[in-house]
């Protein structure tokens, strides 16, 4: 009898906690709201550590430190040479060409195209010659750009 007066008691502690942690959780979606941003009027900055010929615009969350989306703009015939990044990172083309190499081979990422790259990955990017790249990215933590030894 005792033992059973346990496990109903947890059982309701369980449900309770549960219960609770759906409402929070209800709650907090409430919070949420509609993200938009057109990139036709994002503010695009220049980025540092790509040393000319990118630039980015945030979406959400900050990738100097975790994960983040953004929309980056490669200049025409931008070369990133050969590097990794620490964590996976996603893209689809909205204007231009993504030009992509690994040992693989060669990838032309046109509009619309989705392109995932693991991190630790080695591979070559960069941009068309004539029209060179706008591109959705998103990234599973801090983005980095590290060259190829």
């Amino acid at each position: 009898m005792k033992s059973s007066s346990i496990v109903s008691g947890v059982a309701i502690v369980t449900l309770i906690a549960a219960s609770l942690g759906m409402a929070q959780a209800e709650k907090a979606s409430h919070k949420k709201k509609v993200l938009y941003v057109s990139a036709d009027k994002a503010t695009f900055k220049e980025m540092p550590a790509a040393k000319g010929g990118v630039t980015t615009a945030i979406i959400w969350g900050d990738p100097d430190k975790g994960p983040s989306a953004t929309f980056t703009k490669f200049s025409p015939g931008y070369d990133a040479g050969l590097h990794t990044h620490t964590n996976d990172t996603t893209l689809v083309v909205i204007k231009g060409a993504y030009l992509y190499k690994d040992d693989d081979g060669e990838k032309r990422v046109g509009p619309g195209d989705y392109l995932k790259v693991p991190g630790g990955h080695k591979h070559w990017s960069g941009g068309d010659k004539t029209e060179g790249a706008l591109f959705y990215t998103e990234s599973s933590g801090k983005f980095d750009l590290i060259p190829a030894k």
